[in-house]
């Protein structure tokens, strides 16, 4: 792969729907992609990533310069302090990871190994697929590093294609609490709707919702933030 001047080579650990999608996007940012863990679907990575070598994590650490970390939240604390107990982390190296909840405190035992620390998370609900890159185009992404570095999350950031937002580290629980109620309740709330139409005898209560949601949605976003947002307006159900 041909990568222009000044560009890296990006190790990507998680191999779910973020890991992926997230290599993909810095690849056409012009960063080389060195390796990807295995993950439960190598056919769909090879989609995404086509050529892409699968290793295992120490040896993705080994070969990149920056490496994103995109595993389950439960999963993350414990791969970056086992890779630094077997040594796999290198002095200066760019190591972000994806969790909403976690700035860079999470990364302590890679920045003892000398790592630079950072904490990205695109505000998308990613499905795995192409279709992300289009969605991370006009989505937002929470930044959080050391104030020296600030500056390279936010890089990487416009890179996904993400308008890069600063959260500080003692606000990204809070953060992550607000991205947490958007998508559940939001899930929670067409689920019960849609349970309700197709007991009332509607047919296809997915479609039938869509254009209705969207709009009530959009209603909110319009309002949302201001001092005294004006009232929605009701809606004629009978």
């Amino acid at each position: 792969m041909t990568t222009r001047e000044g560009r890296l080579g990006v190790g990507i650990i998680g191999a779910g729907r973020v890991g992926p999608v997230i290599g993909a996007a810095l690849a056409g940012a012009g960063h080389a992609l060195v390796g990807i863990t295995h993950g439960s679907d190598d056919e769909r990575v090879e989609g995404m990533l086509p050529g892409v070598p699968i290793l295992d994590a120490v040896e993705v650490v080994r070969r990149a310069e920056l490496v994103v970390i995109a595993v389950p939240r439960a999963e993350l604390a414990g791969l970056v302090a086992g890779l630094a107990e077997i040594d796999a982390w290198q002095p200066g190296q760019l190591v972000v990871h994806t969790d909403a909840a976690h700035g860079t405190g999470i990364l302590s035992p890679a920045v003892a190994k000398g790592v630079i620390p950072l904490a990205v998370h695109p505000a998308i609900t990613f499905t795995g697929t192409s279709v992300d890159l289009r969605v991370l185009a006009s989505a937002y992404a929470a930044v959080t590093a050391p104030a020296g570095v600030l500056p390279i999350a936010q890089v990487l950031a416009v890179e996904l294609g993400c308008e890069p937002i600063v959260v500080a580290e003692e606000n990204r629980a809070t953060y992550a609490e607000a991205i947490s109620t958007a998508t559940e309740f939001s899930r929670s709330i067409v689920a019960q709707a849609a349970a309700l139409l197709t007991e009332a005898g509607v047919e296809h209560p997915g479609s039938y919702l869509a254009t209705l949601v969207h709009s009530a949605v959009d209603g909110a976003l319009q309002t949302a933030g201001r001092a005294d947002p004006a009232p929605l307006p009701e809606l004629d159900v009978e």
